[in-house]
C-alpha cells in the first residue's frame, strides 16, 4: 500500500466523507474530487505529499479542502 496503513486509509477516506456530507467541496490539484479520488492519490503516488488547505466561510466554518501535490 505504498506506505499507508489500511487503517490510515480507512481513517482519511471516513474523514473526507463526512466533510462532503456536510457540504465541504473537496478539490485535488484545483479539481474537483471525491474523496475516494483524494485516497487513490495518497496510495498510488509514492514519491508526493499532499499539502492540505482549509478554506473557511465568513462564519469560520470550512467551506472547503484543498489537497495540493508536493513532489519530493
Amino acid at each position: 500500500m505504498s506506505g499507508y496503513e489500511k487503517k490510515d486509509v480507512q481513517n482519511l477516506f471516513t474523514e473526507l466523507n463526512g466533510y462532503e456530507k456536510k457540504g465541504v467541496d473537496i478539490t485535488l490539484n484545483g479539481l474537483a474530487a471525491s474523496p475516494m479520488q483524494v485516497v487513490q492519490a495518497h496510495i498510488l503516488r509514492e514519491n508526493v505529499i499532499y499539502m492540505r488547505d482549509y478554506v473557511m466561510n465568513e462564519k469560520g466554518d470550512i467551506k472547503e479542502l484543498c489537497f495540493t501535490d508536493i513532489e519530493i
